[in-house]
């Protein structure tokens, strides 16, 4: 009996790692892009993946190594239950402790792996958090301004000069501006940036192909940037549980070629502008 929960507490952990080895078969993995590869849609969201999977392979080292160890002792001390009790002195148990070898060697090598870690990331975190760092192409300022409400996306973008070309975005609404809810369209093939903000609780834009999330705070506008290869349809929703109606705020993020967000633009901006009354004939 003492063996078979020995084998009953080791069957749980191989189980788990054969299911997390074959998830990505399953789909049971990060929500793929449109290329359909299991891999992110933007190039800052896939080496936040390759952090994932470093991270990955030293806890998993570190789950199997310790399941076998306490395998090992389990199993060890069956055998040595298993003596009858008139048997001779056997082997003696291993006491380990108040051993100070032990105790430094388990302080210092989870510390030096955490350093490790921090170190090892502090350049993609620049990149994404630290607006210094952000790409050259987004510094002239941003596309559009995302706000968060209960419970919808409220966007807003530049107005269009006399060419039919976007003006620069300013940090107050302008009677200029266009609106959409929901539904945010940016250009893709190359960084773009928007401005975040919450007009009321705490929400979290998150786009989950792109590995994006960042939390709209009241009172902050917080810069954040993102950069899709493929022009598609993403999902955009809000990973803050934010009240009754948080399971309404699905939006979608539209990236299309340059020249099409800006045709987009022009079409949005005759809508907005249409006063509903036909033009008479000449």
């Amino acid at each position: 009996m003492k063996r078979f929960w020995c084998l009953f507490f080791m069957f749980w952990p191989i189980t788990a790692v054969i299911v997390c080895w074959l998830a990505p078969g399953w789909n049971w993995w990060f929500p793929q892009g449109p290329a359909g590869d299991g891999l992110a849609s933007s190039p800052l969201g896939r080496r936040i993946d390759d952090l994932f999977y470093m991270i990955l392979v030293i806890t998993s080292i570190t789950f199997v190594g310790t399941q076998v160890a306490l395998g090992y002792v389990l199993f060890t001390g069956a055998r040595r239950g298993d003596q009858p009790a008139d048997a001779e002195e056997g082997e003696k148990a291993w006491y380990t402790h108040g051993s100070h070898n032990l105790e430094v060697m388990w302080s210092i090598v989870p510390a030096g792996i955490l350093l490790f870690i921090a170190l090892y990331q502090m350049d993609v975190w620049a990149e994404y958090r630290v607006r210094n760092e952000f790409p050259k192409q987004v510094q002239s300022g941003p596309l559009a301004e995302v706000t968060a409400r209960q419970f919808e996306w409220r966007i807003r973008y530049p107005g269009l000069d006399e060419e039919g070309n976007p003006l620069p975005l300013m940090a107050e609404p302008q009677p200029t501006d266009l609106y959409t809810v929901n539904d945010l369209h940016l250009p893709s093939g190359k960084p773009v940036m928007i401005n975040l903000r919450s007009a009321d609780v705490q929400h979290s834009f998150f786009l989950p192909e792109l590995r994006v999330k960042q939390d709209a705070v009241p009172g902050l506008v917080i810069p954040v940037w993102f950069e899709t290869k493929k022009s598609a349809n993403y999902a955009l929703l809000c990973a803050e549980l934010c009240g009754w109606g948080h399971y309404k705020m699905k939006a979608r993020l539209v990236t299309q070629p340059e020249e099409e967000w800006r045709g987009w633009l022009r079409d949005l901006h005759a809508e907005q502008t249409d006063d509903g009354v036909p033009e008479q004939a000449e």
